[in-house]
């Protein structure tokens, strides 16, 4: 029996061999991916194209251009899900590689919620099946999610005059 997630089990290599089914772009550093879980809408991943420790063992060349990849995705679902802000973050503690995550945060949270990080919202929110991305729940938003990434780095890479 063919296990239908074995790509998580390399995401960047699953990624540059076309297996994993959550890329939403590649983009100059990586790879643009819609989160597992979508409890906060929009929630994506940025993941490099080699599989670095930290953002410090990146060299300064990719790590600048990764950051600004990082905020591109930022400004496509702020665009296209509306939050109140964007949360981003890089930690390296459950996954022994460098991702940087992209999480909406939104009015509707609960209040007791909207001042701490996402990490502190219960395991169920994380887990639950019924917040897991699924292409018939979340379809539409990732491809439009995906559509302002590649405007974006159109603009972005052609006004600093970078190639993709």
């Amino acid at each position: 029996m063919v296990n239908k997630e074995a790509w998580k089990k390399d995401r960047i290599q699953s990624a540059a061999n076309g297996t994993n089914p959550m890329i939403i772009a590649k983009m100059k550093s990586g790879y643009a991916a819609i989160g597992d879980t979508q409890f906060l809408p929009g929630y994506c991943v940025l993941l490099p194209f080699q599989p670095y420790r930290s953002l410090e063992d990146m060299p300064f060349s990719e790590r600048k251009d990764y950051l600004f990849d990082m905020s591109l995705i930022g400004d496509a679902v702020q665009d296209v899900c509306e939050p109140r802000r964007l949360n981003y973050s890089i930690y390296g503690n459950s996954d022994p590689f460098l991702h940087a995550h992209i999480f909406p945060r939104y009015d509707w949270e609960p209040e007791e919620r909207m001042a701490y990080p996402v990490w502190q919202y219960p395991e169920v929110k994380w887990k639950s099946e019924r917040y897991q991305y699924t292409d018939e729940w979340h379809g539409k938003m990732r491809e439009r999610i995906g559509r302002k990434i590649v405007e974006l780095m159109e603009e972005a890479y052609l006004s600093q005059n970078i190639q993709k």
